[in-house]
């Protein structure tokens, strides 16, 4: 993975990087689900979204979970309209390296999905996970719904008690945020980890458990 120097995210649009008005070329399939990548919602289907550092384990960690129906790996949270891999890597889109989940919640919970967001990764490293630096692997919960905001709120507040009860120093640096729009990363980093087996992976959770 590349490596960004940036302190923090792009807040104001006129510093970001303009981007392009198209999109940029993806996958058509899903790698390991064989479905349609940019599928719409199924009927009784939920959609979910995070950033955990390096989307290739990230997007993993969700893919093989069951009662997910649908992953992708992609960039959200910042100014640049359909941004490339190596403009996110610059710090200057204010994008992180995210995951879309479409769920089926009569087969997963949210919550399940914020227990697997909060223990597969250290959330109090504020712009960087492990070895990744940049704002690009920051950790955010991007919400598409008012009950998804409570419930993302009130698992953070339960996880900030859980790893002070644990003697794990620092507080959780978690962005909460309504969903924007989420673009699509290039065909090589979908499903990534499937289709290079050995390939790195930086995720690491802090090995305290979320209630």
């Amino acid at each position: 993975m590349l490596f960004s120097k940036q302190k923090k995210p792009v807040q104001d649009a006129g510093e970001a990087l303009p981007g392009r008005q198209t999109a940029i070329d993806t996958a058509e399939m899903h790698f390991v689900l064989s479905r349609p990548l940019k599928s719409d919602l199924p009927e009784n289907h939920l959609s979910a979204f995070f950033a955990l550092g390096c989307f290739w384990g990230a997007e993993r960690k969700f893919w093989e979970t069951p009662g997910i129906w649908l992953t992708a790996a992609g960039y959200m949270g910042g100014k640049t309209l359909n941004p490339t891999y190596e403009e996110v890597c610059t710090g200057q889109t204010g994008h992180a390296e995210s995951v879309r989940v479409i769920y089926d919640p009569s087969a997963i919970r949210y919550e399940a999905l914020l227990r697997l967001f909060w223990e597969s990764h250290n959330p109090t490293q504020g712009m960087r996970q492990g070895n990744d630096i940049g704002t690009q692997y920051r950790s955010a919960i991007f919400t598409t719904t008012p009950e998804q905001a409570d419930q993302a709120l009130a698992s953070k507040a339960r996880y900030q008690q859980a790893l002070a009860a644990a003697g794990h120093e620092g507080s959780i640096t978690t962005e909460i945020l309504p969903a924007g729009t989420f673009y699509y990363a290039e065909d090589e980093h979908q499903q990534y980890l499937a289709k290079n087996p050995g390939g790195y992976c930086g995720l690491g959770g802090t090995g305290v458990t979320c209630a």
